[in-house]
């Protein structure tokens, strides 16, 4: 297929309607034809036509493309990931498969530790609370023009779309504008979370927990309201174990966690994950993002400080 076809494909889906019925949403893997070959994550049906989420192995970059089924070749899983061994994307998976074993906090926490800076990640858990557009705000004020678009990794929870239209539809104003690059990062649907149960037995690892359901139910969730899914997870919580952590991977994703969670008072180095909560739920955290942010005012202004773009930055890791 030319390259110029693939082009109209993907700027007919930025310019679809983002609330059209979308049905037969299944994990499917394999590659595309054509080169570049891109990888194949998901398939499902809408308007009509058979769409596919895929993924740039080189540079994390997942795309949404509605192609005929003969430019798309289904492999299963393993012969998938021969295709790719070689790529960033083979390398961040074979990096993931020696994390995946702690209870907190497993997936990656920094990358390229050469970055004058950090990649931002700002979690949208369910929350009855509005969102902290303040946080917004202060960052484009703070890195704006020395940045623009800024990058910005939000993950997002189904329950809290449901709840916080009028909110998710201004941060899609900031992307439209182009104050902000977002990265949307799947954070399950529920979020589910007991106060009352230890850690060993919560979240995502409570025993009735479906595991797909948090999964694909959110992605769907998130194409229903034109968000384009990311090849990243994140755990509520930061909580999984060995068997979770692999069941993540199985359905091709990177699970990321964070070495600089500022309301836990843990401070961010050269690529660092930081992370911070803008559902309403954490002040504290945010105070400390505000104040970190014109503490380094001068660094921003000569571009010795700066955020980065979390896929680019995984894919360049050394």
């Amino acid at each position: 297929m030319p390259r110029l076809l693939l082009l109209l494909m993907l700027v007919s889906w930025a310019n679809a309607t983002a609330f059209a019925q979308l049905t037969a949403y299944r994990v499917f893997f394999g590659i595309t034809n054509q080169p570049p070959r891109q990888v194949v994550l998901r398939q499902w049906r809408q308007d009509g036509q058979t769409h596919y989420l895929t993924l740039n192995p080189k540079t994390l970059e997942t795309a949404l493309v509605n192609l005929p089924e003969n430019q798309v070749k289904a492999l299963a899983w393993p012969a998938t990931l021969q295709t790719v061994i070689e790529t960033p994307y083979g390398r961040a998976l074979r990096l993931e498969q020696q994390r995946d074993t702690h209870l907190q906090d497993a997936g990656i926490e920094r990358t390229d530790t050469t970055e004058r800076g950090f990649s931002l990640t700002i979690d949208l858990c369910p929350s009855t609370k509005p969102l902290t557009r303040s946080v917004f705000e202060q960052l484009i004020r703070a890195f704006e023009p020395e940045e623009k678009p800024i990058p910005v990794t939000i993950t997002i929870t189904g329950l809290w779309m449901e709840n916080h239209a009028q909110d998710l539809a201004y941060l899609k104003d900031l992307v439209s504008r182009g104050d902000l690059a977002i990265t949307w990062v799947n954070h399950s649907f529920h979020h589910r979370y007991n106060p009352q149960l230890p850690l060993a037995i919560n979240f995502m690892l409570e025993a009735s927990t479906n595991i797909s359901d948090e999964v694909l139910l959110n992605e769907q969730a998130m194409l229903r309201n034109g968000l384009k899914p990311s090849i990243f997870f994140r755990f509520p919580g930061l909580v999984s174990d060995k068997g979770v952590f692999d069941r993540i991977l199985a359905f091709g994703l990177l699970p990321i966690g964070s070495d600089a969670w500022l309301a836990k008072n843990q401070q961010p180095r050269q690529g660092s994950l930081v992370l911070i909560h803008a559902n309403g739920n954490e002040p504290v955290g945010i105070a400390d993002f505000i104040t970190l942010i014109r503490n380094k005012s001068s660094f921003i202004r000569n571009k010795t400080w700066l955020l980065y773009d979390l896929p680019e930055s995984v894919a360049s890791e050394k």
